[in-house]
C-alpha cells in the first residue's frame, strides 16, 4: 500500500500532458476584433470629453510636413467639426523669419474651458490639455494671429 501511494505521488510530480501543441488563445484572432476606433466630437460633452479628438487631430498633423503650420492644425480642427469662431492660434514664424519654437492652439468650450495644444521643436511631439479660459473667454495669453482664411 505504501508503495502505491509513493508512486502515485510520484506521477503526480512528473511532467504533465504535452501542451506545446495546443494553440493559444493570443496566437489566433477572436472572432469580431475590430480596429481601434478614431475619437468623435462630442458637441454635448465636456471639453474633457472632447480632449481625445482635439489630441488625435493633433497628432495627425504633427505627423506631417505641415507640422510647424498653425493653419494646418486650425484646419484639421475645422474637419473634426470644432468651431473656427472659437480658435485661437500663435504665430508659426518669428519676426526674422524663422520657424517658432513652439505653436500654441486653442479650442473655447463653453463659458469657462479650453482646449490647448502645443507643438514645435521645444516640445518634439504634441501636448495637449484641458485649462480653465482666460478673462474675455479667451484661451491663450499674448498675441495670436487672425484666422481669417
Amino acid at each position: 500500500m505504501a508503495l502505491a501511494a509513493a508512486l502515485l505521488v510520484l506521477s503526480a510530480c512528473g511532467p504533465g500532458p504535452d501542451v506545446s501543441a495546443t494553440p493559444s488563445a493570443e496566437a489566433s484572432p477572436s472572432p469580431g476584433a475590430t480596429a481601434p476606433v478614431e475619437p468623435e466630437l462630442v458637441p454635448d460633452g465636456t471639453a474633457e470629453d472632447n480632449l481625445p479628438v482635439f489630441t488625435s487631430v493633433s497628432e495627425a498633423v504633427w505627423a506631417t510636413e505641415q507640422r510647424g503650420a498653425g493653419r494646418a492644425y486650425i484646419d484639421a480642427l475645422i474637419g473634426a467639426g470644432f468651431d473656427r469662431a472659437d480658435m485661437q492660434v500663435t504665430q508659426d514664424v518669428s519676426t526674422v523669419g524663422n520657424t517658432a519654437e513652439s505653436l500654441l492652439f486653442s479650442v473655447r468650450w463653453g463659458d469657462e474651458e479650453c482646449l490647448i495644444g502645443q507643438v514645435g521643436p521645444s516640445t518634439g511631439q504634441v501636448v495637449t490639455a484641458v485649462m480653465p479660459q482666460l478673462a474675455e473667454g479667451r484661451c491663450l495669453v499674448g498675441s495670436t494671429r487672425p484666422i481669417d482664411w
